[in-house]
């Protein structure tokens, strides 16, 4: 499927949606309606639900033949000095300069990614640790992706009491009225759910966002060293931790599945594990699969490719320090610094194809 949208020559203008080719010659990405949030229509499995967040997903994409998203962490020693540099100037050397460099690096990065990804992820820990702006870049990040027709995936990993969960709930998805005036939350259109205090902690989330037409990850295979210390605890049934949780997820999300077979609860499942992606896409039939751990973790193609169902469908692979920083940390070091916006481009179109190859690869057995 044609990508929706146009590239259109023109002169440089940073941070508007363009790249700049090996030539210098800019271009600028125009997003078509694929892409774009807050679409579609009433889905055969539930007939009264519109919007749903997994079709949306899907849509997006479909448009791009990219079932990848770009992991938004921003590490301020690996940001090209420019943006410090311009940021000072206008700033002088304050904390309000740093977190002005942030912001214009990550909403140039929403831009340069935007043709080749269906969503981007920014990771709220490295906003919250730049202070109050922080948080401002976080709506401005969300506010950026949708004009590009990019969904936002708020990682978060958020969960707590049912009604912290749901003041949790609120700061991310739809809106709030208060004495007569409206709070905008972050506009996310899923994020990221920690599961450990139970039902009561996640549905929360759920009920919120399934009102939004958003949805939600939930922490159920992740993709770091020590995930297996918990979740792959052997319980007396037999299971083992992260089973029985494969199963809460699939039941959360039972009676809101989308036209595209999937519901709007999806789980966490890393790029790590491939024994466990293969036996967790069999418990968690109907859920979309979050895949970190793709890049700088050392993600296995085995384990991408289980993730997916037999179409090619059902899960979105991540990758940050691979794509953000790319010509810093990643595997296009040797770029440099001078061609960092042609280094962000590039991986996020090598990203591209490689999951988009493997998602079409036949399954193993």
């Amino acid at each position: 499927m044609a990508m929706a949208g146009l590239w259109i020559k023109g002169p440089q203008n940073v941070g508007t949606g363009q790249r700049v080719s090996t030539t210098g010659q800019a271009t600028s990405w125009v997003p078509g309606p694929a892409g774009a949030a807050c679409t579609g229509g009433t889905n055969a499995h539930n007939p009264g639900m519109k919007n749903h967040f997994a079709d949306r997903l899907q849509t997006a994409i479909d448009a791009k033949n990219a079932p990848v998203c770009a992991g938004l962490d921003p590490r301020p020693d690996w940001i090209p000095r420019e943006f410090f540099a311009r940021a000072n100037q206008l700033h002088g050397s304050v904390p309000a300069a740093i977190v002005a460099a942030v912001r214009e690096f990550c909403l140039e990065v929403t831009s340069l990614v935007a043709p080749h990804v269906a969503a981007v992820k920014p990771n709220a820990a490295f906003f919250e640790a730049l202070g109050h702006g922080g948080y401002d870049i976080l709506f401005a990040i969300s506010q950026r992706a949708h004009e590009l027709g990019l969904l936002v995936i708020a990682d978060v990993k958020r969960g707590d009491i049912g009604s912290t969960s749901d003041a949790y709930a609120s700061s991310l998805f739809g809106s709030t009225q208060l004495e007569g005036i409206t709070l905008p939350s972050m506009q996310a259109d899923a994020a990221t759910v920690s599961p450990y205090l139970g039902s009561d902690g996640v549905l929360p989330f759920v009920k919120r966002a399934r009102e939004h037409g958003c949805g939600i990850y939930v922490l159920a295979r992740t993709s770091n060293p020590g995930s297996a210390e918990l979740q792959q605890l052997v319980l007396k049934s037999g299971s083992a931790v992260v089973d029985e949780m494969a199963r809460l997820i699939e039941g959360w999300g039972a009676s809101a599945i989308g036209t595209c077979g999937y519901s709007d609860v999806g789980a966490v499942v890393g790029a790590t594990h491939p024994d466990a992606a293969v036996h967790l896409r069999k418990l968690m039939p109907h859920t979309h699969f979050l895949v970190p751990g793709w890049g700088a973790q050392g993600g296995d193609a085995k384990a991408v490719r289980a993730c997916f169902d037999a179409a090619g469908k059902g899960a979105i692979v991540n990758s940050s320090r691979g794509v953000m920083h790319a010509y810093a940390n990643g595997p296009l070091k040797a770029y440099g610094e001078a061609r960092w916006r042609e280094a962000v481009s590039d991986a996020a179109a090598q990203l591209r194809r490689e999951v988009h190859a493997l998602s079409r690869e036949p399954l193993a057995g």
